[in-house]
């Protein structure tokens, strides 16, 4: 195999060992990596060799920013890297988990990226109300939740892109497609594309999808997720990803108090004076017990 120079580029899709990269003058590039596993993911920027006209393999990858992922007690599954901010999409119905949006706010915690929550198909005004309603203690904690519905009126969510690189996450059937369309009208067309670089064939889809809003704002797409396990996340970590409970946090009668079962613990005895949500102390006890 001859191997020639090709410098530095991005990932802007993933599909198991095969990459797309983007080199610094827009070409793309489709790239495999070495070896039997790799670690590489959307988002990040990687130093490629070419070894034909039409594909190149990925040496390395440059120090990321962040990085997202989720793990089991088995393994990790990557999502994105050297993002800002993480959007999180829930609807009005289905149901959604607040068990998936939870976790999804500890892991962006956990890399230190914004966060905004966006509730979707609010056209549908009695199911908006018990939704809204499910999310009032997000609200009340400080997190950014923005009500829209994506096939009416996408652009109340423009501004919250503006130079961020963001990824989108959701469970199936929260109206992710439907947003991703109404927000980049081209966005199958470069879909196609990118399964054709990458002779993926029909029975195959991308890992995840980076697009380019404008020149200072980019969004990653990934498939929907119905769970988002945090084994490599200890109690600790956890509990500072539950952004209200600091000040409460080390203030507890025990120093390794797990805030389950323990007398005095700062947290119980915050939530009975109402100064944190029940259920959000269930959900971390319930996370804490078992991050995956």
């Amino acid at each position: 195999m001859t191997l020639s120079p090709c410098g530095i580029g991005q990932i802007v899709a993933a599909y198991s060992r095969q990459y797309l990269v983007e080199l610094a003058d827009g070409t793309l590039l489709p790239c495999l990596s070495r070896g039997k596993t790799s670690e590489f993911v959307c988002g990040d920027t990687v130093e490629v060799l070419r070894t034909s006209s039409n594909q190149g393999v990925i040496e390395r990858a440059l120090p990321r920013l962040s990085f997202l992922f989720r793990s089991d007690a088995y393994r990790r599954k990557y999502i994105a890297a050297n993002i800002t901010q993480i959007i999180i999409v829930v609807a009005t119905e289905p149901p959604f988990s607040d068990d998936l949006l939870t976790r999804c706010l500890i892991a962006a915690h956990e890399q230190k990226l914004a966060t905004l929550i966006i509730l979707n198909k609010c056209d549908l005004q009695s199911a908006t109300i018990q939704a809204r309603a499910q999310l009032s203690p997000y609200q009340n904690a400080g997190y950014r939740i923005l009500e829209l519905s994506a096939k009416d009126n996408i652009e109340p969510l423009r501004p919250c892109l503006e130079n961020q690189t963001s990824v989108l996450i959701g469970q199936s059937g929260m109206g992710k497609s439907t947003l991703i369309n109404a927000l980049l009208p081209g966005a199958q067309a470069v879909t196609r594309e990118i399964s054709s670089a990458l002779n993926s064939g029909k029975h195959t889809t991308t890992r995840s999808h980076l697009y380019h809003i404008n020149a200072h704002s980019h969004l990653i797409d990934c498939p929907g997720v119905q769970a988002f396990g945090l084994h490599h996340l200890n109690a600790d970590t956890i509990a500072a990803g539950f952004v209200e409970f600091s000040p409460y946090l080390g203030k507890c009668r025990f120093s390794n108090c797990s805030h389950q079962h323990e007398p005095d613990c700062a947290l119980k005895m915050a939530q009975q004076q109402g100064k944190i949500d029940a259920r959000r102390l269930r959900l971390f006890q319930e996370i804490s017990q078992g991050a995956f």
